[in-house]
């Protein structure tokens, strides 16, 4: 999957997004309460991610979407942080830099929205996203900041912008 597109999500790409979620979560043994594949917002990407200072963008590759991310302010966080969200990828989509060049775009748009620290969460198991996120230069955390409402992550990291 050389070639691959990173673009704003549109309203026709959220059925695709939320069956990646759906596919990929599960793969890391993250199912049941206090994950986001119980958040509401899986099923309207696109509308969830107009609000202000939020966005969420699209991995496509010969026209198929095959992973996604964004950034939105942090839910009981203060107005500085926000939290990379959501960011999931089919296996053809892993290993070959999509990650990378979804995490600059989405902190790009961090920084353009004015934030000043990015948060995020994820589980223990999901090491080259644990990867990515330190070379990304994110640091880890001893505890959650904001409430997320995703009781189930298990690793917790910090960037400031």
């Amino acid at each position: 999957m050389s070639n691959y597109l990173i673009r704003p999500i549109e309203p026709r790409d959220e059925a695709a997004v939320a069956a990646i979620i759906r596919a990929v979560m599960p793969e890391f043994g993250a199912v049941g309460d206090g994950f986001a594949i119980n958040d509401p917002e899986v099923d309207w990407m696109h509308r969830a991610y107009s609000a202000p200072r939020s966005a969420y963008f699209v991995v496509e590759s010969d026209g198929v979407v095959v992973g996604g991310g964004g950034v939105a302010p942090l839910s009981g966080g203060d107005g500085d942080t926000c939290e990379l969200r959501k960011m999931y990828f089919l296996p053809q989509a892993r290993g070959v830099g999509a990650g990378a060049a979804m995490m600059a775009r989405c902190l790009d748009a961090a920084r353009a929205f004015g934030f000043r620290r990015c948060y995020l969460e994820t589980l223990c198991g999901m090491d080259a996203a644990k990867k990515l996120y330190l070379r990304s230069g994110f640091t880890p955390l001893d505890a959650p900041l904001g409430d997320t409402g995703h009781g189930g992550c298990n690793a917790f990291y910090v960037l400031d912008l």
